[in-house]
């Protein structure tokens, strides 16, 4: 058996490892990896990191490129690879453009498709944009549904899709996290200066397009306004490489924050096992955090996590001023509320989600 895994961002690249390790491992599958390179400078290290050697890299990357700069190039550079392969399935994860492009991709050959965390839904085609629409729009051309929670299962079956197609996997993100956090790793620059003895440590992480200016420079504020009221808080910050949240974060942020380059994935494993507190609007952070009990809190409107909500690991806050400082500040000074967030159980699997893949895909 041919399978192809289609993946170009740091997200997709995470998630997807684990499962290409698993498919190495297996007899009788070729397996053939293809990254789009979406984002070029953040999944080189990690493809380093687990020893992944793309047998295609369309490099489709470009500065300012925009969503349909990004699902033309991919599609386009897709077809080419499948018509030459045509391997018996394709596997995508998660909700990129990447993803859509693939999918699609995969249709136009009628070549089976795999769709890896299936069943995400916000309730919101808006939010996230694009995730929401490009993974309802996926669901409606894949065969093998591979759902990371019971909750995102319910969602497919809900819609109308197929019991038999669907398979309740965990997440792979948790696989991965295993792997990297039993590494060897010491902290340099700037993290090896923080005292994790004495400081209150929160990581934060920002990108989302539904919150670039105003709610940005809101949240942004109201952790601001906490560091300087909390004098044993540090604020630690990888920003994303877009300008549009680099100019507000340097024009708001000050003392006690960190400002830093995108963190490479063992770093932000790390601190993240070393944190109090994680901020963020990232999906992926919301399901890694809660692996080491970290509390959460997610500076969206909406989540299609909504199982780390439920289980106490997450609490949604929004992007309003007033609710982030107020949320920011109950953690700091609320020693119960702490502890029952930091003690919640974890939703999102036990670290074989790619081992129940791929005997899915095999029908074992």
């Amino acid at each position: 058996m041919k399978l192809a895994v289609i993946f170009g961002t740091r997200p997709e690249t995470i998630k997807v490892a684990p499962v290409i390790k698993e498919l190495e491992r297996t007899e009788g599958v070729e397996v053939l990896t293809i990254t789009t390179a979406q984002h070029r400078d953040l999944i080189d290290s990690l493809l380093d990191l687990f020893e992944i050697k793309p047998t295609y890299d369309l490099n489709i990357f470009k500065k300012g490129q925009t969503l349909s700069d990004i699902t033309t190039s991919a599609l386009k550079g897709l077809e080419e690879i499948l018509i030459k392969e045509r391997p018996d399935v394709c596997l995508v994860q998660g909700d990129t453009t990447t993803v859509f492009a693939g999918a699609l991709a995969s249709f136009y050959q009628n070549i089976k498709l795999g769709h890896i965390e299936a069943g995400l839904r916000s309730g919101n085609i808006f939010s996230p944009y694009p995730e929401e629409a490009n993974r309802k729009m996926v669901t409606q051309i894949t065969s093998l549904h591979f759902a990371p929670t019971e909750e995102a299962q319910r969602n497919l079956l809900k819609e109308g899709v197929d019991r038999d197609s669907v398979f309740l996997t965990g997440n792979t993100v948790i696989d991965s996290l295993k792997y990297i956090s039993e590494k060897d790793f010491e902290f340099t620059g700037p993290l090896a200066e923080i005292d994790f003895d004495k400081e209150r440590v929160v990581l934060l992480t920002a990108h989302r397009r539904e919150n670039w200016g105003k709610p940005m420079e809101e949240i942004f504020t109201a952790i601001q306004e906490v560091l300087d009221e909390k004098d044993d808080v540090r604020l630690v910050f990888p920003m994303h490489p877009n300008p549009k949240i680099r100019e507000v974060a340097r024009s708001i942020f000050k003392d006690r924050a960190i400002l830093l380059e995108p963190l490479s994935y063992i770093e932000l494993v790390n601190i993240q096992k070393r944190a109090g507190i994680v901020i963020t609007d990232s999906g992926g952070i919301q399901e890694e955090a809660p692996f080491f009990g970290v509390p959460v809190l997610v500076i969206r409107e909406e989540t299609e996590r909504p199982e780390g909500v439920e289980a106490g690991t997450a609490k949604l806050v929004g992007t309003k001023y007033e609710n982030v400082k107020r949320e920011f500040l109950r953690l700091l000074d609320d020693e119960a509320e702490y502890k029952r967030m930091s003690n919640a159980i974890s939703p999102y699997g036990d670290g074989r989600a790619s081992e129940r893949i791929v005997k899915a895909i095999m029908g074992e």
